[in-house]
């Protein structure tokens, strides 16, 4: 399922243990013969399995991954607006290249990695209002500079001042949050930045949300502090905005030619494992190539990462069947050629990732009355009742997959999932939605369009707003990669019909659902699109929805909002009570801000000479992918 990067999901504390370091183990750890990976590694609620990393010689070439088909980048620079806020421009294209103060996954696990992280773990002091941030001294620009507080700090000027010309341009936004809480900063030595905010935050939230997943990104400032190509270096950005203003629109214009991508000077200066070599502006394809100089952790000899467009999941299939990539996804609709894949000499391993699947509601569409329509909860109830989530799993993931009833998924495994997202509160049942519809003022025509006779906001009528004669029909824009969205939604809009709702199938792509039908995104379009389904969210370790369900948040896509949704995430970012995601959770999962959907494992495959510690192909199921590990083997 395609996702978004939320990087409005904020990550809060029931425990600062989460902030414990994870360490990668070294690319020939495992108990293998030389091209052998031992013994698999088992892992709960996944399909196939991972094997320990081969032992010894390694040997670099070129590693071919698989594009997604219809989510090739569309952005290069690490401050994303709402648009290109997608884990395919983030986790495999963005981070190689510029790397995040904080990494937060460690194979399927949700947890920050500390080994992956460009510094040490963050400080917190003066009641959590005052942050440091130390940079390790081993990391460095790929020009030779050091990484230093001022990047950092370089980084979140450019961000206050992305925000003052649009909040769109930054999507980990949201007003009265980072950075409007930022008071002042210091910088006690060079490789440290303490912010000073206005008010406490909660330390793994901030961590992990603004830090980590916001992002924030050290940029190199002693490269791109500047407003023309050919210019000279500005001096004066830690104290003029107005200067770091210039600077960002300069950046966002290079950012907007995407055919340079490859040959601008500017985005050769790197921290990441890697440089871009090549760039296709047409189909997206991309080489990239080692940065001999990043500091991180990676493989003995690092390999160039070639990623490859493909134009349909078919098309996909097709290349791994003919063994022409490395590494790609197969298709939930090909489950039952994993015993194929596997006898042509790949390994393969799925988990669902840790997020939520969703078809988004938009509160803000007047057509027909729409806004007025799913503002009642009656309404969502009944939608949730025509959904067969045991049915899809069944025809459409081939069991590869698992339900799911609210913003916490069941896989991975977390501590985070309350009870009452355990079962199902609104199970599949025709019944069910048309009995609720009659009861609340609708005249039910099966197969036909339901009418509200019953006006008002009383007991037994439509609801507010809801006018006399008003029709349940509406419009559902779903992307067609991959092909099971297109499949859940036409059985949705199946049986909505026998419930008399009826709803217009629009088939689109990603890319264009995320420019155009967000409300934040593309306000003109309000009343364009009632429902829309692009895949869902991705949950951070801490999964709050700060961002994503609470009023005004930054990563609001229909503008869903309530007091008690409001103050329940509000309390999971601020308090150190270990039931408050869940108890937020749990009123998300009753009161159905989107449309639940059930959670497929992400398959993917690797050739068996393709070798690497285990947690590099697992965090694959997460979206990231993190290709300095790997190596092949000699058989």
């Amino acid at each position: 399922m395609r996702k978004r990067f939320a990087s409005g999901i904020a990550v809060a504390a029931a425990s600062i243990t989460l902030l414990a370091a994870c360490a990668h183990p070294s690319s020939s750890s495992g108990s293998g013969a030389s091209g052998s990976a031992g013994a698999p590694i088992l892992v709960p609620g996944s399909i196939g399995n991972v094997y320990p990393a081969a032992a010894g010689p390694e040997t670099a070439g070129t590693i071919t991954w698989a594009e997604q088909p219809g989510e090739t980048p569309t952005s290069l620079l690490p401050i994303t607006g709402d648009g290109d806020n997608s884990v395919f421009n983030m986790f495999s294209f963005i981070w190689e290249l510029w790397r995040p103060t904080y990494w937060t996954v460690y194979g399927v696990t949700p947890v920050l990695d500390q080994q992956m992280s460009l510094a040490d773990p963050a400080t917190y002091s003066d009641n959590d209002r005052t942050v440091s941030i130390t940079f390790k001294s081993s990391y460095r620009w790929s020009d030779g500079t050091p990484i230093t507080a001022d990047d950092l700090l370089f980084d979140i000027d450019l961000i206050k001042a992305a925000i003052k010309e649009s909040p769109a341009n930054w999507s980990g936004y949201t007003p009265g949050n980072f950075p409007d809480d930022l008071a002042y900063t210091t910088e006690p030595n060079t490789k440290t930045l303490v912010l000073h905010l206005t008010k406490p935050v909660n330390p793994v939230f901030f961590t992990e949300d603004v830090l980590g997943q916001g992002p924030t990104n050290p940029l190199p400032a002693q490269s791109w502090a500047k407003d023309s190509m050919n210019g000279p270096m500005i001096t004066d950005w830690k104290t003029n905005l107005s200067d770091d203003l210039k600077i960002f629109d300069f950046l966002s214009a290079q950012n907007k030619a995407v055919n340079t991508y490859a040959t601008n000077p500017l985005w050769q200066v790197v921290d990441g494992p890697y440089r871009l070599s090549a760039f296709d502006a047409a189909n997206g394809a991309y080489t990239m190539t080692p940065n001999t100089g990043y500091g991180g952790p990676e493989a003995a000899k690092v390999s160039t990462f070639k990623a490859v467009p493909f134009t349909s999941d078919s098309a996909e299939m097709d290349a791994i069947l003919a063994n022409e990539v490395d590494v790609a996804q197969v298709p939930l609709e090909d489950v039952t050629q994993l015993n194929r894949v596997a006898s042509l000499g790949y390994h393969y391993f799925g988990e669902p990732d840790f997020g939520m699947n969703f078809a988004d509601y938009n509160f803000k569409d007047q057509t027909g009355d729409f806004d007025a329509i799913v503002s009642q909860l009656y309404f969502r109830q009944a939608m949730e009742h025509l959904e067969d989530q045991a049915g899809w799993i069944k025809a459409y993931f081939h069991g590869a997959g698992a339900s799911a009833y609210g913003p916490i998924p069941v896989f991975p495994e977390n501590g985070f999932l309350p009870s009452t997202a355990a079962d199902n509160p609104y199970a599949y049942s025709l019944p069910d939605a048309t009995s609720l519809l009659k009861s609340h003022g609708w005249t039910v025509v099966p197969n036909g369009t339901d009418v509200c006779s019953k006006p008002g906001s009383a007991s037994g009528e439509c609801g507010a707003g809801i006018p006399a004669g008003t029709k349940l029909s509406f419009n559902l824009i779903y992307t067609t990669s991959p092909q099971i969205i297109g499949d859940e939604m036409e059985d949705l809009a199946s049986e909505a019909a026998q419930a008399g709702i009826h709803i217009t199938l629009q088939s689109s792509n990603f890319d264009t659902i995320l420019g155009n039908y967000i409300d934040p995104e593309s306000p003109g379009n309000d009343n364009k699109w009632a429902v829309e389904d692009f895949g869902g969210e991705g949950d951070d370790p801490y999964p709050t929805t700060f961002g994503i369900f609470n009023t005004g948040g930054g990563g609001q896509l229909g503008d869903y909002s309530t007091a008690q949704a409001d103050n329940l995430i509000s309390a999971s970012i601020s308090s150190g009570d270990p039931l408050a995601v869940g108890n937020e959770a749990s009123y998300l999962t009753e009161n159905l801000p989107v449309m639940w959907q059930p959670d497929q494992d992400l398959i993917w495959a690797w050739k068996s000479e393709v070798s690497g510690p285990p947690d590099t192909f697992e965090n694959l199921t997460q979206y990231y992918a993190t290709p300095e590990f790997w190596y092949f083997t000699k058989t």
